[in-house]
């Protein structure tokens, strides 16, 4: 979703609880992913892979110049001959350790295989973040969580495309307010213009 749309997005969605709800949760994010951490883990509930998610967030992360916002996509199911980076299984999040971000993404209940490796990856002292569609378990087992109930106000999805742009926005390299939109529309210029990456 290009910058204008995401523009549109917080027009429409203005005088509700959704643009501060997403800054904030966003500001969460930014802050969990520190450069010199262990990178930010994104995973699914079951059966939902959050694709378009991971490719924002790249994107983000080299407009904005912040890396660390680039994640590693966790798969349920990973078969073989899968490019080495869709091919992190959910044992990666056995793995996770302090320093670590494990951003879950759920529009419907998780799946309690998730919910335990999630767990066991916050005692091990990863930050927990949680973009879902209401599941209690999942947002008490969260540090930092944004729910966005079906049939409540925008759906998962747009709210992913708004925490990716918010996400990547007051960067170490980003301009100053007044000329960070005309900016972030010539970056988005020159990624229109460039071919398409190979990667997702």
């Amino acid at each position: 979703m290009d910058a204008v749309r995401v523009a549109l997005l917080r027009e429409v969605l203005a005088g509700t609880e959704w643009p501060g709800e997403v800054r904030r949760f966003a500001g969460g994010l930014r802050s969990s992913v520190l450069p010199a951490g262990g990178g930010l883990l994104l995973v699914g509930g079951e059966g939902y892979e959050p694709w378009h998610l991971a490719a924002h967030l790249v994107d983000e992360a080299a407009w904005s110049g912040l890396p660390e916002l680039a994640p590693t996509l966790v798969r349920h199911r990973v078969r073989p001959g899968d490019p080495a980076h869709l091919s992190v299984g959910l044992g990666r999040l056995e793995a996770a350790r302090r320093g670590e971000t494990v951003l879950v993404v759920s529009p419907r209940e998780p799946g309690a295989g998730l919910l335990e490796r999630v767990h066991d990856a916050r005692r091990a002292g990863a930050r927990v973040l949680s973009l879902d569609g209401g599941d209690r378990e999942l947002g008490l087992l969260a540090h930092e969580a944004l729910s966005v109930p079906p049939a409540e106000g925008p759906d998962l999805d747009t709210v992913q495309h708004l925490v990716s742009a918010a996400a990547g926005e007051n960067g170490p390299t980003a301009p100053r307010a007044p000329r960070r939109f005309r900016d972030r529309l010539a970056r988005l210029a020159d990624q229109l213009t460039a071919p398409p990456p190979g990667r997702w």
